[in-house]
């Protein structure tokens, strides 16, 4: 029996900081479906957003939030934030972390939605790598944590509502040999049980379920259709973040980034007649939240019939720019465009809002089970993200749940579970195939605006698939949720359902969800969505307690 005191599922900010927090109270095995280096956070350009200027308050940043959160934020979650923000900065500061200066002092820069300078960044445009690999440092030099890549979560060892361990399928040859499969292929990969006393999920959020996304291809949401089979309340799924600005790029639907703080440093956004269209829709124009300034492009582009509009920012010093952003400059050169003068621009899918229901200490339904990151809901985010807020609750939370795991102690007597012979299909062709079809489906149907008739229309054709997929498995009707359990193209369809049912059944425009039908927000709909797998969907109220768990 392969035992740790602690398994983290991911490797983004979330995960490796869990991780080196944990390896103070036991060992840890860190297990990815690709690399290390490989996630969201690895790839955000932005910065982190916490209050370390006098000039500012971590009120001023609790207000900025719950605005951007259109009434769905969660009140206590939110205060945690940006009370313990501030601490978790220092912490990092002070075991090493180097945030860019000037003048000796924290740069900071602003993004949509603030109303003070708060953003801290590193490296200029590459925080998330800055500070992931500052991390992925510091678990190096633990010697009780592991780091298992290529190896892919297929389930949670659970029994009687709690979490004993993971069932997953590895390519990994240290992890094969150390979990008794000696004369297995690596290449081949083969199912691997590995027991916890805790199971902490970090595996991201589901946004490269679409078809135009910045996400890494992984990022589809299986760890949160694995939870959800294991019993887990899944919230506010509707509400999928579009970044307003990633780099169009003709007949190429993977786009880069152009971090928010480009906007925040002075560009413009201009249409097909050269004029900006964001000052006569926001206050604060360009930098709106980001739900505004997206379906405003998607409109615009709409009007002009273009696939993009112009992110201008020739108006601003060039060499500064340059300073500011050199890992996105050079990109921008990269696909022959000058970043210092006009570049094109389009949404595209960034950020899943929703999640596993966690409450301000990452515990879910499932004891012993902890999400931390892009799959948790906590409510901090409610309807829509602030910039910049996400690496920040990756290192707050994840902070808090290692603390919350310590009280709860090691498992006192840990059932065995049998290998079921799962076997990760996410390489095949015909996995590939599928990924592409519900990508397109999404996109389609479930994008930026959506209607009533396109969401109906979306849901059958996940049906269609589902009903294809029984067929080529050979799967009679009752065995449906025996396949959902062990294939990820299952997982897939599920993912993609649990974001189109409640978006269907919310009849409203409210933060990252927007009805072309429902163009206004309904107090009627100020409350949480609620999937449970076997359940009907349900509703619960905001600050009522209901994550108090």
């Amino acid at each position: 029996m392969q035992k740790f005191d602690y398994i983290v599922v991911g490797s983004g900010l979330a995960g490796l900081y869990a991780a080196y927090k944990a390896s103070f109270n036991g060992n840890v095995a860190i297990v990815t479906k690709s690399f290390v280096r490989e996630s969201n956070s690895f790839n955000a350009q932005g910065g982190i957003a916490a209050v370390t200027s006098v000039e500012d308050d971590p009120e001023i940043h609790k207000s900025d939030t719950l605005i951007a959160g259109r009434g769905l934020c969660e009140e206590s979650a939110v205060d945690v934030l940006v009370n313990e923000g501030p601490e978790r900065i220092s912490d990092i500061i002070a075991d090493g972390m180097e945030f860019d200066k000037e003048n000796g002092n924290l740069a900071l820069g602003l993004e949509g939605g603030h109303h003070k300078r708060r953003i801290l960044h590193a490296g200029g445009d590459s925080t998330g790598r800055w500070i992931t690999e500052f991390v992925i440092s510091k678990v190096v030099e633990k010697d009780n944590i592991k780091v298992f890549e290529n190896t892919s979560l297929l389930d949670l060892l659970i029994s009687d509502g709690t979490c004993y361990g993971v069932r997953c399928w590895s390519e990994n040859e240290e992890l094969l040999k150390a979990a008794g499969n000696d004369d297995c292929d690596a290449a081949e990969g083969a199912e691997v049980l590995l027991y916890a006393n805790h199971v902490f999920l970090t595996s991201g959020g589901t946004s490269a379920i679409y078809e135009r996304t910045t996400n890494p291809q992984t990022t589809i949401g299986d760890g949160l259709a694995i939870a959800y089979k294991a019993g887990c309340r899944i919230i506010d799924m509707e509400f999928i973040q579009f970044h307003p600005s990633g780099l169009y790029v003709k007949d190429s639907q993977k786009a880069f980034l152009i971090s928010e703080a480009v906007r925040g440093e002075g560009a413009y956004l201009f249409g097909k007649d050269g004029k900006r269209f964001m000052v006569p829709i926001h206050e604060l124009a360009e930098l709106a939240p980001r739900d505004i300034v997206a379906r405003s492009i998607y409109k615009q582009m709409k009007k002009d019939n273009m696939p993009y509009v112009i992110l201008s920012l020739k108006h601003l010093d060039s060499a500064k720019i340059l300073k500011r952003f050199p890992g996105i400059s050079a990109k921008c050169k990269e696909f022959g465009y000058d970043l210092t003068k006009e570049i094109p621009v389009a949404p595209a899918a960034h950020y899943t809002v929703g999640g596993v229901a966690s409450n301000i200490n990452g515990r879910t339904d499932i004891k012993r089970l902890y999400v931390c990151g892009e799959i948790a809901a906590t409510g901090i985010m409610g309807a829509n993200r602030l910039a910049s807020n996400s690496l920040l609750e990756c290192l707050v939370f994840a902070s808090r749940a290692i603390e919350d795991s310590v009280k709860e102690g090691p498992i006192k007597e840990c059932p065995e579970f049998n290998k079921e012979y799962y076997k990760d299909n996410s390489k095949q062709e015909s996995y590939l195939q599928l990924k592409e079809k519900v990508s397109r489906i999404m996109n389609t149907y479930a994008g930026i605006v959506r209607r009533e008739e396109w969401l109906k229309e979306g849901l059958e054709k996940i049906e269609e698939l589902g009903s294809e997929l029984m067929m080529s498995q050979n799967v009679v009707a009752g065995g449906v949720m025996k396949e959902f359990y062990e294939d990820a193209s299952w997982r897939l369809l599920i993912v993609a359902s649990l974001i189109m049912n409640p978006a269907l059944l919310r009849k409203e425009s409210r933060g990252g969800h927007y009805r072309e039908d429902y163009p206004c927000a309904s107090e009627e709909y100020e409350v949480h969505s609620v999937q449970q797998i076997g359940k009907e969907i349900t509703i619960a109220p905001v600050n009522s307690g209901y994550l108090d768990f």
